[in-house]
């Protein structure tokens, strides 16, 4: 268990009894996110979609973006998200970036900003 964060009480997606946005979640955790990064033979995340455009709300999920290492399974991606969704009480949408469909790739590769 984390402990609390700027002095408020942080269970999973609440800050005392209030749901949080997942950009309010990552703000929270950001170091730890990049921690866990690069435990699971993971790199570079980054936040792509609601989160980054400012238009998330209770219930959006995270969109992050990682480089998988060499050496990297699905067992270290999916992990990783498991472990990120228990640390920030949100859904995460984590993938690479060969993930997103064609039509999309470009423009969320693109857009990504580091955690």
């Amino acid at each position: 268990m984390l402990p609390p964060c700027r002095g408020f009480r942080y269970t999973g997606g609440l800050v005392g009894d209030h749901p949080v946005k997942p950009s309010v979640a990552l703000d929270l955790q950001r170091s730890a996110v990049r921690e866990a990064t690069g435990r699971f033979r993971t790199a570079n995340p980054r936040v792509f979609g609601s989160v980054l455009h400012g238009t998330d709300q209770d219930g959006s999920d995270l969109d992050l973006l990682v480089d998988a290492l060499p050496g990297a399974t699905l067992f270290d991606l999916g992990g990783l998200q498991v472990e990120l969704e228990e640390l920030l009480g949100v859904t995460v949408d984590l993938l690479t970036p060969g993930d997103p469909p064609l039509k999309f790739r470009d423009r969320v590769v693109a857009e990504a900003q580091p955690v």
